[in-house]
């Protein structure tokens, strides 16, 4: 499998997946023209990492903002996360918030409601 690397943009985040470390990052902000076009790769490399990922895996997001159709894409790619869990691999998903971002924090704890694997929410200093 292949690393993907993508650079940020004004409307989409930065993505790092690296299977060989077993990390997957997302960071800024996403709010794509076409959120399923965007995140379509990134949901196919899960598909195939799910196949044989390493022991442990890291997820770490950390999101400024997104659109609702990002929010869609998003539980596709954690619903997959979650069924890595459901295998009993070990999926240690980080979900960022900055101290003053209510609404990011809130996102973090409605995907805690809706999924079984463990994600932790992690407070960062406010800017």
């Amino acid at each position: 499998m292949e690393t993907i690397l993508i650079e940020e943009s004004s409307k989409t985040p930065s993505i790092l997946m690296d299977p060989e470390k077993g990390l997957i990052e997302i960071r800024g902000r996403s709010i794509p023209e076409n959120s399923i076009e965007f995140y379509k790769p990134l949901i196919d490399w899960f598909d195939n990492y799910s196949n044989e990922p390493i022991k442990d895996t890291r997820v770490n997001i950390q999101l400024e903002y997104f659109n609702t159709s990002s929010s869609k894409c998003l539980l596709d790619i954690l619903k997959r996360i979650e069924m890595m869990y459901r295998k009993g691999w070990h999926m240690n998903v980080n979900w960022y918030y900055d101290e003053d971002d209510e609404d990011m924090y809130e996102a973090g704890e409605d995907y805690q409601s809706i999924l079984t694997c463990p994600i932790s929410l992690v407070e960062v200093g406010g800017q």
